[in-house]
């Protein structure tokens, strides 16, 4: 097994995902994720903690690519268009790995109770680091709020077309979460 091998945090996290849809989350080892990735048991710990970690790989990653595009918006721009530069610069890290694990994913998050758990909690932190990005831009609270969970909400679902669509390597990550995010737009201003 290599010990310090480059990529061993990707490759963990694709060997966890693998095993909870081939086998599902519980039935799971960290030993046999390290194994699965060539790697120790203790460099698996060395980047996670526990396997439920693993779901929330980059999430500190993400979080601070979304409040620097929003921070980096023009002064002018509206919360929506300042959380579409935020989305914009998160989805433009995304590339075809990101691509190919969200099936997988999806399939082992809807698999167990815990996953969707950890789950749930990336999207609170994902919605937090956005809203608090539009506070420091003076956005009121709700205002920064609301951005922000339709923020996370055109992420979730531009990555599932994105994953979905055969053309997505072609078009990157960023044009559907942004197509969804004018979407979701259109579809607020209509609760009147």
């Amino acid at each position: 097994m290599a010990r310090w091998e480059p990529g061993a945090r990707e490759r963990l996290v694709v060997a966890a995902v693998d095993l909870f849809t081939e086998q599902g989350y519980d039935a799971t080892t960290v030993t046999e994720i390290a194994e699965r990735a060539g790697v120790t048991k203790s460099t698996f710990f060395r980047h996670f903690p526990d396997k439920r970690e693993l779901l929330v790989a980059g999430q500190e990653t993400l979080s601070r690519l979304l409040s620097e595009g929003i921070a980096e918006a023009p002064s002018n721009a509206s919360p929506l268009e300042a959380v579409a530069a935020g989305l914009a610069r998160a989805s433009s890290e995304m590339g075809p790995q990101n691509r190919a694990l969200g099936p997988r994913l999806k399939a082992a998050v809807a698999a167990s109770v815990e996953l969707q758990e950890r789950d749930a909690l990336k999207s609170v932190g994902m919605a937090a680091a956005m809203s608090a990005a539009l506070s420091e831009r003076g956005v009121p609270a709700a205002t920064a709020h609301l951005a922000s969970e339709m923020g996370v909400l055109a992420f979730k679902q531009g990555y599932q077309r994105w994953s979905d669509d055969p053309r997505g390597d072609e078009q990157g990550l960023a044009p559907h979460v942004l197509r969804v995010l004018d979407e979701l737009r259109a579809a607020a201003s209509g609760l009147g």
